[in-house]
């Protein structure tokens, strides 16, 4: 179905955001302060696409708790899913798994494993692998349920770590991580070790897959984001905005223009920029707007 933007301006708005920390509470995972600006952006047909560091089964449960129904991008930029109606055909590049068009960036988690377990015994003491921790370890460092532990654990493109040595350390890990290949991506609460694949790749994928199949539609992109791994996104968007955390300050950015930082934390600073970036005005139609005073 057609959003109302497209109808009446013949232009198309795209949301993309992260998730734990910013449409989700750091502490609680709860999205219930953005709900009603959700359900109104959605009414008004504007697509709000997950870009996170969450995996494929952890996103899919979620979409349902959320109620989106749309493309999604998981494990920091390594693949997105695409639903059957999003894109009028098939997208270039991809392949059909799972009830998805699907566009991998990234090798497919074995392949970094295999490059960890390579890593010299000087670093092995100073990180603990995911695909090492028990249930009952992920839980206590994510503060997810056990159930919700589980998706997590089922990653399919890369490998999350957890650092335990020093910066200067982690700087050395890093320089010897990059000669191998890999391309890591600081998170909120953990190092990702993957390809040469972003949140800013992906998101520039989807959106010139877009364009390509709805010539002459006016498409603009707002990405929202509060750490590290989101900064490729927010740079890349034609509006960024950063949401407060409470636990560390916001990620750097080079841009300076369409950038906007929220005083409030998580979900209720996803709604606080929102709402004002995009009030009800924005969605009425020119005949249906009030009169301004000349």
């Amino acid at each position: 179905m057609p959003s109302e933007l497209i109808r009446k301006y013949n232009q198309q708005i795209l949301i993309f955001t992260d998730l734990d920390g910013t449409l989700l509470d750091h502490y609680s995972y709860k999205h219930e302060d953005a709900k009603i600006c959700m359900e109104r952006l959605l009414g008004h047909g504007i697509p709000i696409i997950p870009n996170t560091s969450k995996t494929f089964a952890e996103v899919l449960q979620l979409r349902k708790r959320l109620a989106l129904s749309g493309p999604f991008i998981v494990e920091n930029g390594a693949a997105i899913f695409i639903n059957k109606n999003f894109l009028p055909e098939k997208p270039r590049g991809a392949f059909w798994q799972d009830g998805f068009w699907v566009k991998s960036f990234s090798s497919k988690r074995n392949y970094w494993l295999g490059l960890i377990r390579r890593m010299t015994p000087e670093y092995r003491d100073l990180f603990e692998s995911f695909s090492n921790m028990s249930l009952d370890r992920i839980v206590e460092l994510t503060g997810l349920t056990e159930a919700d532990a589980l998706l997590s654990a089922q990653r399919q493109f890369g490998e999350p770590l957890l650092w335990k040595g020093n910066d200067e350390q982690l700087r050395q890990f890093i320089i010897v991580l990059r000669r191998l290949g890999v391309h890591p991506v600081s998170g909120g609460r953990f190092l990702h070790i993957g390809g040469n694949c972003t949140k800013g790749i992906a998101l520039t994928w989807l959106l010139n897959e877009y364009k390509r199949q709805h010539k002459g539609i006016t498409i603009s992109t707002i990405a929202l984001g509060d750490g590290k791994n989101d900064v490729s996104m927010l740079e890349v968007s034609d509006i960024a905005i950063r949401i407060a955390s409470p636990v560390h300050e916001p990620p750097t950015l080079e841009r300076t223009l369409k950038l906007y930082t929220s005083n409030k934390l998580g979900p209720k600073g996803w709604t606080e920029v929102l709402d004002q970036l995009l009030p009800e005005s924005v969605f009425l139609s020119p005949i249906q707007q009030p009169n301004k005073p000349i």
